[in-house]
């Protein structure tokens, strides 16, 4: 077992406990970066001036009528910006525009003695604009061949030779929808300047570096003179991973030109409409099997929305790319990415990544194929898994570890659920029921962890033991919710020896833990479990030479187990207390600065070649819904989850987040329908679902009735912080099987074998016109491909070749 991965006697890791803040979550009394606002004296509130248009060129900007509107203090425009004007890392992405590039792009910033005066402020404001023909649709954008970025090409094998082997061929399209992150709290900052010319901003992001950064660069400065805090936030999902930096530039440059605080806080119509969403992509596709229905060969081209600027759009794309796969062996591939560029936000980081982009492709591919092969789509999926033993390797020619999980995690879902039994309860049920169907649709995952730049995987930790012998831990993460900061108090304890009240948590500051990568890529236990183990080991390391020379024997033979240093075979005894305090009269040192980087990765980008990832997440879920015929509504009746996280750090928090994570993918893939107006009228490109009101989320209401979720047993992973694996991202891409029982049901209302095509969220409209499709589907009527395949009435999407 490798260092990283082995357990000591009695750990604290593995044990089931709340979140280290619930109890403050649930009363109120957890602070978020807003709250501090009415703890800081003399603020000034920030207001943006947005343009309804979705493209035009400034003529002209007058601030002079907002300055007359009492309570206003000051407009910011790109004449007050001593550093660099922009708020990204690819210098695509001006601060203060000089074109607007969306409806409702932020020109100018107005600061106010209230927020009200502020607003009114932002009201006063004159822009004057030459409109622009803007791109708004996905399609608009491909037909202009408006694209920006890189475009890579993964290839592997003979892709034509593939599809002279196979028996049959299928051609189709897919165009799925982008996501709101409707994180729970907004976008918020607040900005001080100390008596030094400081600059500390308390900044609602997954990234504090680079909101250091990002500030430093916009006014000029050094990023030692600018330090950010990240208490907590209310939620990210990778939409507080670059969006943040310019909010906390705005605030930073009014609270240095004033002199006085500044806060920004969008409400929920500006967060909504301002910031970046998951991106939408369009996939065309040409597959092809063998005759047992092996996949051959495989060519896609995704296309994804990037919005304005390019953001994080590169490496989404890129991770699309990696995860077309899933968990399927695809000898033979040729795989290209392209981003295109539209008039609306700049699409952003999302839970998962670009990864449940490519991974839905070859999940609907295989859910419309199997009919067309005569399969089940379980049998489907499950000839096509990885296989031990066979030295396969991903598409992008790494090879897959463990893959025998796959095929093990799935039987186990099978047996969980009774999959058999309810298989045939569900054929009896279809058929005494014609206007309500039922089905039950496994799918599996396989998810790369580490990001895709080899480079952000690296950790810091700083960890400081007092005289009293109680422990204070800094690292690089930050804490949205997800638990990561009560698995880092498990494992200090459990490097340590101590009980966890002995341990407590600084919030995440730059001036502590610089250059840190952002709590993302579902990195943040691996990387910072790793960096605070390695402090608290050194730290250990000194206290094992002191309790030696008071215990007698050697240090490689004294143990600390729950806070007590013993030597083995002995009985005498040092409390930790006691040792803490004998080190510090002995002075020896009782601080460390850990660190973390992961071995064993490289990529090629170029090429698009290479292993980028540490190891694979894996997962299967089984999910049986029940549709109604005539209005497309339905229920998810039952869910079953079994999940890989290796050895659990904290099995309460790895639970809650595999059912929170299933939860969000299934609002992405049925509920969540983000529209925009691409007509030619005055509101062109204006987001029409810009509330609650109109954006729908999942709610109690769709819950699964009955919810199970197992942890992966004996799953230890080597190489990875006492044995554990992430969890933060994998768990989404389990709500494919949300999807695929609603095609399986809609299919269910028309004759066997009919291939459906579901759009993608498969709202309860969607879903009518699926079963509207099946039922219109006539097998009689229709020729048979070379291969014996029905072909589906409508060969638009989905050919046989």
């Amino acid at each position: 077992m490798s260092h990283l991965s082995e357990l000591p006697e009695k750990p604290v890791v593995g044990v089931s406990m709340p979140h280290e803040s619930a109890n403050l979550h649930v009363t109120g009394a957890a602070l978020y970066t807003d709250d501090l606002v009415h703890r800081t004296k003399d603020v000034l509130h920030a207001y943006p001036v947005q343009v309804m248009k979705a493209r035009g060129r400034i003529t002209a900007l007058r601030t002079e009528p907002a300055l007359a509107v009492p309570g206003v203090v000051r407009v910011l425009t790109v004449a007050d910006v001593p550093g660099v004007n922009d708020a990204g890392m690819k210098h695509d992405e001006p601060l203060f525009p000089d074109e607007v590039m969306f409806h409702g792009h932020a020109v100018a910033w107005v600061l106010g003695e209230t927020l009200e005066a502020a607003r009114l402020g932002a009201a006063a404001v004159e822009v004057e604009l030459d409109e622009q023909p803007s791109l708004i649709t996905l399609q608009d954008a491909i037909a202009a061949e408006s694209f920006h970025g890189a475009r890579p090409v993964m290839l592997t094998g003979d892709v034509d030779a593939g599809f002279e082997d196979s028996a049959h061929v299928f051609t189709g399209e897919f165009q799925f929808s982008d996501q709101e992150h409707f994180y729970l709290e907004t976008h918020a900052a607040l900005a001080l300047v100390d008596e030094n010319g400081q600059l500390f901003i308390q900044s609602s992001t997954q990234h504090p570096s680079e909101t250091q950064e990002i500030v430093a660069h916009v006014l000029g400065l050094h990023s030692h003179e600018v330090t950010v805090q990240c208490l907590r936030m209310g939620g990210g999902f990778g939409g507080k991973e670059m969006q943040p930096h310019g909010f906390a530039a705005v605030a930073a440059l009014g609270a240095k030109l004033t002199g006085r605080p500044v806060r920004v806080r969008l409400n929920r119509t500006q967060d909504l409409t301002m910031s970046g969403k998951r991106h939408g992509f369009h996939a065309e596709w040409k597959i092809g099997f063998d005759a047992d229905g092996r996949i051959q060969a495989l060519d896609a081209t995704l296309t994804a929305d990037g919005g304005w600027s390019l953001d994080l759009s590169e490496p989404v794309v890129a991770r699309a790319l990696c995860h077309i796969d899933n968990t399927y062996w695809i000898p033979n591939a040729r795989v290209a990415g392209r981003i295109a560029k539209t008039n609306k936000v700049s699409n952003t980081a999302f839970r998962g990544f670009g990864g449940p982009q490519g991974m839905l492709v070859i999940e609907d591919i295989m859910g419309r194929c199997a009919p067309l092969l005569g399969l089940d789509p379980m049998e489907l999926r499950e000839r096509n898994f990885y296989r031990p033993g066979q030295g396969q390797t991903t598409p992008y020619g790494q090879p897959v570890p463990q893959p025998e999980r796959i095929s093990t995690i799935w039987r186990q879902v099978q047996d969980d659920a009774g999959i058999a039994d309810r298989k045939r309860e569900i054929a009896a049920f279809n058929a005494a029921h014609p206007h309500t169907k039922r089905a039950l649709a496994i799918t599996g995952i396989k998810f790369g962890i580490s990001f895709n730049l080899t480079a952000f995987n690296q950790g810091g930790a700083l960890v400081l033991v007092y005289k009293d012998g109680s422990v204070l831990i800094n690292h690089g993460g930050t804490e949205m919710g997800q638990g990561l900061h009560t698995k880092m108090l498990q494992v200090a304890a459990t490097t340590l020896g101590i009980p966890l009240h002995k341990v407590r948590l600084a919030p995440t500051r730059t001036d502590k833990v610089p250059n840190t990568s952002a709590t993302a890529a579902s990195s943040g236990a691996d990387l910072n479990g790793a960096a605070v183990k390695n402090a608290c080991e050194q730290i250990r390391d000194r206290l094992l030479q002191v309790a030696s020379t008071q215990l007698g024997g050697n240090a490689s033979d004294v143990r600390i187990v729950e806070g007590v240093a013993r030597v083995l075979g002995s009985d005498k005894e040092l409390a930790w207390d006691d040792l803490v305090r004998t080190a510090y009269f002995q002075r020896v040192q009782l601080s460390a600065a850990g660190f973390y980087r992961t071995e064993g990765l490289h990529w090629d980008a170029k090429a698009f070649q290479g292993s980028p990832f540490k190891y694979f997440s894996y997962g299967a879920a089984a999910t049986e819904v029940e549709v109604d015929g005539f209005t497309g509504a339905y229920r998810i009746r039952r869910v079953d989850i079994v999940h890989d996280v290796g050895d659990s750090l904290s099995p309460l928090i790895d639970i809650g987040q595999v059912e929170g994570g299933f939860v969000q993918g299934a609002g992405w893939l049925t509920l969540e329908d983000l529209r925009w107006d691409n007509g030619d009228g005055p509101n062109r490109g204006r987001l029409l679902t810009q509330a609650a009101s109109t954006y729908k989320l999942p709610s109690f209401s769709e819950m699964p009735e009955e919810f199970n979720v197992r942890l992966m047993e004996n799953a230890t992973e080597e190489g990875a912080v006492y044995g554990s694996k992430a969890v933060g991202e994998p768990p989404l891409m389990l709500a494919f099987s949300v999807r695929e029982a609603l095609r399986q049901a809609a299919a269910a209302f028309g004759p066997a074998g009919v291939s459906v095509e579901l759009a993608s969220p498969a709202t309860p409209e969607a879903v009518y016109w699926a079963i509207e499709a099946a039922r219109a589907s006539d097998v009689e009527h229709h020729g048979h491909a070379r291969n014996g395949s029905e072909i589906p009435a409508d060969t638009s999407a989905l050919s046989n070749a």
